[in-house]
């Protein structure tokens, strides 16, 4: 074969809840699911990311398969039959946004997690009542949680961890998938588990490059710009009343798309299409956060 020639991907037919669908080979069970119509819950998977298989809300039941498998990472093959909406599947589903909320706080994931949250039958509470703190050892008839204050320690960005599902993006963000900074990582094991820095060191003496990638591919509002947390803070913010304009990042001649999230005349954060050939849905420092020139800002803020 000639070097440079592309060569299609042949197809796969594979049954989606009694559909046949035709996919290239190398298509995931997720992006059958789509051809077919079928919508996939999902909080670790991101398009700009690789797939790590860790919240499993995207589990589907597959004929001859003893276990349910993650539909964002599992490939297709000719002749698969697959099941979205089983009572197996959705007792999985179930338990795992249950098991999430009543631990995690999720009410700045977005109103998709509220939904699934009711369609599934989702109850939270079945598990007790919420501990005060992570570190306490629950009593009998509360639930172990992730609650703790926000860490406030940049003028850029807010990590709420009490919000953290461990999806594992940020991670993925600030490593091979796009900065390659590789500043944060998982520690801990079990409920003690948690983004951590190298050593834990406080973030601003780690190799942290504030580019807030992680902030961008975050599902759950663990990780939030400071000028939203501070609104939110304040019971200012208000997505109903905002705009998003595209424009190019002014800052050099990548070409970076920016999407200028602005509400009351004034930029709120900025975000970048997944599908920006140039980002890819990722920026760097500037383009993230260096849009303070363009408003009267006070720079400590």
């Amino acid at each position: 074969m000639n070097r440079g020639v592309s060569v299609a991907a042949r197809p796969v037919t594979v049954t989606v809840d009694g559909q046949a669908v035709e996919v290239p080979e190398g298509s995931t069970v997720r992006e059958a699911c789509a051809k077919a119509g079928v919508e996939i819950p999902t909080l670790c998977f991101l398009e700009n990311l690789t797939p790590v298989n860790v919240c499993r809300v995207c589990v589907v039941e597959l004929e001859g398969s003893r276990a349910l498998v993650p539909s964002c990472s599992r490939k297709v093959e000719g002749g698969m039959v697959i099941h979205t909406d089983t009572p197996r599947v959705r007792t999985s589903r179930k338990m795992v946004l249950e098991l999430l909320a009543s631990s995690v706080d999720l009410s700045a994931a977005g109103p998709e997690v509220a939904e699934w949250l009711a369609a599934y039958g989702a109850e939270p509470e079945r598990y007790g009542r919420r501990a005060p703190a992570r570190t306490a050892r629950p009593d009998l008839g509360e639930a172990a949680t992730v609650a703790q204050p926000p860490k406030v320690d940049n003028a850029l960005y807010v990590r709420d961890y009490s919000r953290c599902i461990l999806c594992y993006k940020c991670v993925e963000a600030c490593g091979e998938d796009a900065q390659f900074t590789f500043a944060i990582a998982v520690a801990g094991r079990g409920f003690d588990a948690h983004i951590s820095t190298e050593f834990d060191v406080p973030l601003p003496d780690s190799a942290c490059v504030y580019c807030g990638n992680c902030v961008g591919v975050c599902p759950t509002g663990a990780l939030m710009f400071k000028s939203e947390f501070d609104l939110r803070q304040a019971g200012a913010w208000d997505p109903a009343r905002q705009t998003v304009t595209p424009t190019i990042c002014p800052y050099c001649g990548v070409g970076c798309t920016l999407e200028l999230h602005v509400q009351d005349n004034r930029i709120v954060k900025v975000t970048s299409p997944l599908d920006h050939t140039v980002s890819h849905g990722h920026l760097c420092v500037k383009g993230r956060f260096g849009f303070e020139f363009v408003q009267d800002r006070d720079p400590g803020g």
